[in-house]
């Protein structure tokens, strides 16, 4: 059952759908996507599809000034509104849900970044990001996979995207990070960094010859499988 859902944050008006499995007051995943794209990504609309088999819910929003959700991209996009936004959407889902509901944390690049700043201030049971960034300036020039979004870039305030979340991650645990050795644009010295700084349980994945996105389909196969398999193990004690 996919339920699309309109919720505010500050005052943009921010659009979503949860995916709800047949399981009563199901655990739930929240994901956050990367700068440039949408909730609507593979990769969330994939895990969405895996973990509804499993019992668990997944909530894919688009952030304000993307996809469905309200605003200009240029003006609206900053980390810290991003941040609001998962925070925002948190909110909302555990008063569709049940507030004793297991929330689980999914972030890709920019959005994984997102997902460590706001699982340091709320509790988590299980957290995993993709090629996730540790700090602004670790992310490599052009900052994109997609040349045709260069000019859209270019508008964006520079300031309100700089962040460093390093001093946070010692309140972060049960973190599955996955990484392609041959990403250009964020390098594998993120995720190491990363990885050393949490609290466990953790686990790094590093793909051999992987990018940025995870393009190949061996990689983001294994992606699914590991990360679907890891949210359940970190949700799981929930009961109908």
């Amino acid at each position: 059952m996919k339920k699309p859902i309109q919720f505010n944050s500050d005052n943009y008006q921010l659009y979503g759908v949860l995916h709800l499995p047949s399981k009563k007051k199901p655990a739930v995943v929240i994901g956050c996507h990367g700068l440039m794209s949408t909730g609507d990504s593979p990769k969330q609309i994939a895990l969405a599809e895996k973990l509804n088999a499993r019992g668990i819910a997944f909530f894919r929003l688009d952030h304000r000034g993307c996809g469905r959700s309200s605003g200009e991209f240029s003006s609206a996009t900053s980390f810290a509104g991003r941040c609001r936004d998962l925070e925002s959407a948190i909110s909302v889902i555990c008063s569709q849900i049940g507030t004793d509901s297991p929330i689980g944390l999914f972030g890709s690049s920019f959005g994984g970044a997102v997902i460590l700043e706001v699982a340091s201030r709320i509790k988590t049971q299980a957290l995993v990001t993709v090629a996730a960034p540790i700090c602004s300036e670790a992310i490599n020039p052009p900052y994109l996979n997609d040349p045709a979004n260069q000019e859209l870039l270019r508008t964006l305030d520079r300031d309100k995207l700089k962040f460093d979340v390093s001093d946070r991650l010692a309140e972060v645990c049960g973190l599955l990070l996955f990484h392609g050795e041959a990403d250009s644009i964020v390098p594998v010295s993120n995720a190491f960094e990363i990885h050393e700084k949490v609290r466990p349980p953790k686990q790094l994945i590093c793909f051999k010859n992987g990018d940025h996105s995870l393009s190949d389909p061996s990689h983001q196969a294994e992606f699914i499988d590991k990360a679907v398999s890891w949210f359940e193990m970190g949700l799981k004690g929930f009961s109908d």
